[in-house]
């Protein structure tokens, strides 16, 4: 395993459990006590962590929001699966609403060949990656352009969004919790979301099993206001079950 997968392992077990302990991760990864340590020294460094007698513990609040560059990177495997796997959900002729996100991105990265599609979209990024696709019809919502991002977000961009109606809407989230619901980082592309969710005759969910029993800053919806969940073979059992029996559809890419 290289160093920044090995890093990357540890965010994870931490965010997870809120703490981890230096004899845990001595054994998880089968290294010796100082090159653990010097680990969750670099770690603390970057902000990640912070480091306490015997461990570390987690830093983030629920509204910190990981930066795209790191998000696109995160699960970049699974992610390209589930791309490949909800595209196949979309038959030529539909429209539909693509979010935000590193996972929506892989979506557009595989419509090609689909024809007569009406795409309605707040991110730019995926405006951009389908703008030459003369098959396909891409409406911008327009409003406010958020840098880190390239959503688009704010008054505008809702009362776009209001004046259509699509058949399928792929959705990004950064937190799936049964008793929680839907929940994103950021306030202003949740009310977006929102906006979406009202305006798709089905919801689809597209997010990596990492997301599960996850809770972020700010609400956008119950968990049922989902049909269909295109995720990871990584998805534990016991969440499985549970989706099934609310009635959403698992599809494992």
């Amino acid at each position: 395993m290289f160093i920044e997968e090995r890093h990357q392992k540890i965010i994870e077990i931490i965010e997870s459990k809120s703490r981890v302990t230096v004899k845990e991760l001595v054994e998880q990864f089968q290294l010796n006590e100082m090159t653990i340590r010097r680990d969750l020294l670099e770690l603390e460094k970057s902000g990640l962590l912070q480091r306490v007698h015997g461990g570390a513990i987690c830093v983030r609040g629920r509204s910190y929001e990981p930066p795209f560059i790191k998000r696109s990177l995160d699960k970049q495997n699974e992610k390209e699966k589930i791309g490949v796997k909800a595209a196949e959900l979309i038959n030529d002729g539909d429209s539909i609403a693509l979010d935000v996100g590193s996972t929506t991105i892989e979506i557009a990265n595989n419509l090609k060949g689909k024809t007569n599609l009406t795409i309605l979209t707040p991110s730019v990024r995926i405006a951009n990656i389908l703008a030459d696709n003369p098959n396909i019809r891409i409406i911008c919502t327009g409003g406010i352009l958020r840098p880190s991002e390239h959503s688009l977000i704010g008054d505008l961009a809702i009362s776009a969004i209001n004046n259509f109606y699509v058949d399928k809407l792929f959705l990004g989230m950064g937190g799936v919790d049964f008793e929680a619901g839907l929940t994103e980082y950021n306030l202003d592309d949740s009310q977006v979301k929102k906006a979406l969710i009202q305006k798709a005759k089905e919801v689809i969910l597209v997010t990596d099993s990492s997301k599960f029993n996850k809770v972020a800053f700010t609400f956008v919806a119950p968990i049922k206001a989902v049909s269909r969940i295109v995720t990871d073979s990584k998805i534990d059992n016991e969440t499985a079950r549970r989706l099934k029996e609310v009635n959403i559809e698992v599809i494992i890419a």
